[in-house]
């Protein structure tokens, strides 16, 4: 079965190069969860170089900080999984105090119906700060 992150189909593209991208993930229960994508298909953070390893990083953390600035979220999360799609890739994710896991994992049950109300015009703060951010690493 092909990864389905090795091609970048139906994405809603932030930014990218040739080592990896950003996308902002489709879930309107979490705005402005993004993705950071390895572009070789490699399993384990391990297997990359450690000058890779810690490029990638500095890339999550970019995202993190433009999260932080534009969402003014109560918690950030990073994760990196894997397990149903063994391919590098971080998820990096704004939580809400209001959001229905909170303060639990977004894959848990939900406590409540709830929904974030993120800024106005915060898509295009948040890809002009990423941009930012990046070009900074």
């Amino acid at each position: 079965m092909p990864c389905e992150l090795c091609v970048a189909e139906n994405e809603t593209m932030l930014w990218q190069n040739e080592s990896c991208r950003v996308i902002l993930v489709a879930d309107d229960d979490y705005p402005g969860f993004c993705r950071v994508i390895w572009q070789r298909h490699i399993k384990e953070m391990t297997d990359l170089k450690t000058a890779e390893q810690q490029y990638l990083m500095s890339v999550v953390f970019a995202v993190e900080r433009a999260l932080r600035e534009v969402m003014q979220p109560d918690k950030i999360n990073l994760a990196s999984l894997g397990n149903v799609t063994p391919h590098v890739h971080w998820h990096v994710i704004p939580r809400f105090a209001t959001d229905k896991n909170y303060p639990n994992p977004i894959w848990g049950k939900s406590q409540r119906t709830g929904m974030p109300s993120p800024p106005p015009d915060w898509k295009i703060r948040l890809n002009k700060m990423i941009q930012k951010e990046i070009s900074a690493c």
